[in-house]
């Protein structure tokens, strides 16, 4: 099994910057990115992971992020035990890249 890393808004900002290839995976539920949102996410909400994890690559790394970070640090765990590699947790969330990146993404 991988190692969850964590990634910080700001590394993820440098990341999209670089132009990094990554998948940005949001986890949420379909309210909450209604609500607020990262550009360039694939949304599965969590509780589909099992049934739509096939759907992403496998070839390039996957940051994860929930509100805070905490179900998109157990949807990682789960797609390490699925075999997933390079995974990556958004630390604090969308919440977190509202207060210290982008302060246009609404927060809840």
């Amino acid at each position: 099994m991988s190692d969850i890393h964590t990634l910080s808004p700001a590394q993820l900002q440098q990341w999209q910057q670089q132009g990094r290839r990554f998948t940005l995976l949001d986890v949420r539920e379909d309210d909450e990115v209604a609500y607020a949102a990262l550009p360039g996410h694939v949304h599965i909400p969590m509780n589909r992971i099992p049934l739509r994890h096939n759907e992403l690559a496998d070839d390039m790394p996957i940051v994860v992020y929930c509100h805070h970070g905490i179900r998109s640090m157990q949807v990682a765990l789960f797609l390490a035990q699925a075999g997933f590699d390079e995974l990556y947790n958004l630390s604090g969330g969308i919440d977190a890249w509202s207060q210290t990146v982008d302060n246009s993404v609404p927060r809840y």
